[in-house]
């Protein structure tokens, strides 16, 4: 019998989380795949299976298990998609958002280089925008309007990974989410938001059906393909001069475009799997 495992994070307890296995693992039955819903933990990564639907973040854990079963997404996309700098790095020559990274910092009682913050406004200038490294759902991210609150952030962040990056004002409030699979966007939704410049669904966004455009799904098979991605959320900004990757994520949850859209993403992420797999 077709074997899988779909490996969630070890403390994984939200709705939101839960339903991304939960569709997985239900359409991935309807091709004859007995699929096992399994938390990270040391004993899952002896687990046996054909493969396994990886939705952790866990970089060491999908090292691990991918040196007994093929992995979706593979490890290696999985790590450079959860750190937006490396990210950034990796999609060098695409349209984003100009970015400066962070100096790694390891004496607290130094103050944060004066150095740094005069580049970073003078290459990016007012407003701009903060981001820690490692974050989701809109969180850790932070708008900047001026140098007292630059020195602010960036002496709170000093210890974590973290980056400054240009605010792209045409997009204030609004996005789009492209939900792709093997490299194909299979779903759109734009993203608005009435009073605050991020347009999460988690930070009280609206999401509506948006139809891509061949300018939008040949950018997004293009990124899919450089990070080397089975399955992917990309967020694109409206930039003055057409579309900007904002960021990427390898475990995007589809619940919420799946409602808007009508569209099953679930069935057709399985599906490329068993293609892959099986033939």
């Amino acid at each position: 019998m077709k074997q899988a495992i779909i490996l969630v994070n070890a403390y994984t307890q939200s709705a939101a989380e839960l339903n991304q296995p939960n569709r997985l693992r239900e359409e991935l039955e309807k091709y004859g795949v007995r699929a096992e819903i399994v938390r990270n933990s040391p004993g899952a990564l002896s687990r046996d299976g054909d493969f396994c639907v990886f939705l952790d973040k866990d970089k060491y854990a999908a090292r691990a298990l991918e040196k007994r079963m093929r992995l979706f997404n593979r490890a290696n996309a999985i790590e450079i998609c959860d750190d937006k700098m490396l990210t950034y790095l990796a999609l060098e020559g695409f349209p984003m958002p100009e970015t400066i990274s962070s100096l790694l910092c390891y004496t607290p009682e130094r103050p944060v280089s004066g150095t740094l913050l005069d580049e970073t406004e003078r290459r990016l200038g007012y407003p701009l925008v903060v981001k820690e490294n490692f974050g989701s759902l809109g969180k850790q991210v932070y708008l900047v309007r001026d140098r007292a609150s630059l020195e602010k952030i960036s002496e709170r962040l000093k210890l974590l990974p973290h980056l400054y990056q240009k605010f792209v004002a045409e997009s204030s409030g609004r996005d789009v989410r492209a939900i792709c699979v093997a490299g194909e966007i299979v779903a759109c939704m734009l993203r608005t938001h009435e009073s605050d410049f991020r347009s999460n669904i988690s930070v009280g966004g609206q999401g509506k059906k948006f139809e891509a455009t061949g300018e939008m799904r040949a950018l997004c098979r293009e990124v899919s393909a450089r990070l080397g991605l089975d399955y992917c959320g990309i967020d694109l900004l409206f930039g003055k001069d057409g579309w900007l990757v904002c960021e990427v994520n390898s475990n995007a949850f589809f619940g919420g475009i799946e409602g808007v859209t009508g569209v099953n993403v679930a069935r057709a992420y399985a599906g490329h799997i068993m293609r892959e797999i099986y033939g």
